[in-house]
């Protein structure tokens, strides 16, 4: 039986194939606040501009490709069991070929019901004002934004809690309740930390068995799989 490796992602392994990040440009997100484009509140007072830059980052994704990082994620399937929580909203991971993704925070080629949260929708165009569901109600990114409930927290803390191996790759560990995992994983399991800048928060800083390569994704977890195959 294969070892079950749980490989938690953020922005960083994206950030190498060109997307950018928020936490690097003092919190702005493309030059626009998170308060006006990644909330509740900006959504409600100018969906417009909310549409538009989500429209934007859509757009980007055709752009870019999967990197060494994401590359290296799907090498390792060959030998484990490999699940991939993200926190990230791009589908590089599943463009790359990994074949379990779970997405914590949505996903940019959907959309969902303002209204009716389960019907979500596959999006590849642009969404308009007036683009609206089979009820009748406007569609809205699939994103969970600052203030929302994250409703995929409670599988990832399952997959989390059943991990033979916890790896984590291009993340601040600074946004909860995502940096949180860790929290849920066994204490004893070996844990690598992947990140050029890595941050130790509560969580992981009381694991015992904990390896942190200060590289980024396109070299560490290629160093990760050398590791875990001795």
């Amino acid at each position: 039986m294969k070892k079950k490796i749980v490989v938690l992602t953020g922005a960083g392994i994206s950030a190498e194939s060109g997307i950018s990040t928020f936490r690097d440009s003092d919190g702005l997100w493309e030059n626009h606040r998170i308060e006006d484009v990644a909330t509740p509140g900006g959504w409600a007072a100018n969906p417009q501009l909310v549409l538009d830059f989500y429209n934007q980052r859509r757009a980007q994704l055709f752009k870019v490709s999967p990197n060494e990082g994401h590359k290296a994620l799907v090498d390792l399937e060959k030998d484990f069991e490999v699940h991939v929580i993200t926190q990230n909203v791009d589908d590089l991971h599943e463009r790359a070929g990994s074949t379990r993704v779970m997405h914590l925070h949505g996903e940019l080629r959907k959309v969902r019901s303002e209204r009716y949260q389960s019907l979500i929708y596959s999006w590849d165009n642009d969404l308009n004002i007036g683009d609206l569901c089979e009820k009748g109600a406007q569609l809205r990114p699939h994103i969970v934004w600052f203030g929302e409930a994250v409703p995929m927290l409670e599988p990832a803390a399952d997959l989390a809690s059943e991990a033979d191996v916890f790896l984590i790759v291009g993340t601040s560990l600074q946004v909860y309740p995502a940096a949180g995992l860790m929290h849920y994983a066994p204490h004893h399991i070996p844990v690598y930390y992947v990140d050029p800048r890595p941050q130790l928060n509560f969580e992981l800083g009381r694991m015992p068995n904990l390896t942190v390569i200060p590289e980024p994704a396109s070299t560490g977890v290629r160093k990760v799989a050398e590791l875990l195959r001795g």
